[in-house]
């Protein structure tokens, strides 16, 4: 098995092309982030991106930004993922990583909503993985576990950065959730959270380094059951973002590091996490 990395463009604020460089730049394999809105850009994207070989996941949000609107209901949540779905296919994604439900729906909602939206990602011929994220529908453990057992052909992509904020500790109380979502992960958003909030300021800093192992560990958990499941490629974006993620000191707003920095440490890491794994024979 071999892992992919892609390169986030949440918190990029310059051009596509700028992307790019960065991306090649840091040996990333790919970009991940949200497909242009017109048409004539997606044209271009698509094309920046496979002129510089680089491979590109989609991200979607549905029915808002990363917080939905309250208000939405199952059916414009589901408006929202088939427009943006049609015109992230466009740019020729690896796969669709989405963003999507609601906290306060019953489980009841969010099953005939991930049903539904799993059928048309399948007629429009993408794969599709859903995010565990907070305000979503898949913002703690649990009820994670209950969709995952409701739909089967279900797929994740992990971030328990967000339960380890939600549920204020790291989820190592959640074994027989963790192996599960493992059998189901498709991606791997590699963020460090801790039982305050969901990204700590530096990976690399000794004050985090139990959060950073215990994400590791569950991380090596997936590669492990994806191993199993026969997969030859795994994907992982290091996601450290802006927007209240990245700390900043009060009055002067000054950042408590360097996301880009942040984010090239993480893949580094993970890849030779990854490598000495393969090296003991492991995958």
């Amino acid at each position: 098995m071999e892992l992919l990395v892609f390169k986030t463009l949440w918190g990029h604020t310059g051009s596509i092309e700028h992307a790019v460089t960065a991306a090649r730049k840091g040996e990333f394999d790919g970009i991940e982030g949200q497909a242009p809105a017109n048409a004539g850009l997606r044209r271009e994207f698509q094309t920046t991106l496979g002129n510089a070989g680089l491979e590109y996941i989609a991200e979607i949000c549905t029915a808002g930004g990363y917080v939905p609107d309250r208000r939405a209901s199952v059916a414009d949540h589901l408006d929202s993922f088939r427009w943006q779905a049609e015109a992230a296919v466009e740019c020729r994604p690896r796969f669709l990583t989405v963003i999507a439900g609601c906290d306060a729906w019953p489980l009841s909602a969010s099953v005939e909503f991930f049903g539904a939206a799993m059928e048309f990602a399948n007629q429009l011929g993408i794969a599709v993985s859903f995010e565990t994220h907070r305000s979503r529908s898949m913002f703690n453990p649990w009820i994670t576990r209950d969709l995952l057992l409701a739909l089967p052909w279900m797929q994740l992509t992990c971030d328990f950065s967000h339960w380890c904020c939600v549920c204020e500790r790291l989820i190592d109380t959640e074994p027989d959730v963790l192996a599960l979502c493992a059998e189901r992960a498709h991606h791997v958003h590699a963020r460090v959270g801790y039982d305050q909030g969901p990204q700590v300021p530096h990976p690399a800093a000794p004050e985090f380094r139990a959060a950073l192992e215990a994400h590791e560990r569950w991380w090596q958990m997936i590669w492990q059951a994806q191993e199993q499941r026969g997969v030859t490629t795994s994907t992982v974006t290091p996601e450290f973002g802006p927007d209240g993620y990245l700390q900043c000191a009060p009055f002067t707003q000054t950042p408590a590091a360097d996301l880009d920095e942040i984010n090239a440490w993480m893949a580094q890491r993970e890849r030779r996490q990854f490598a000495e794994r393969k090296s003991a024979g492991c995958t």
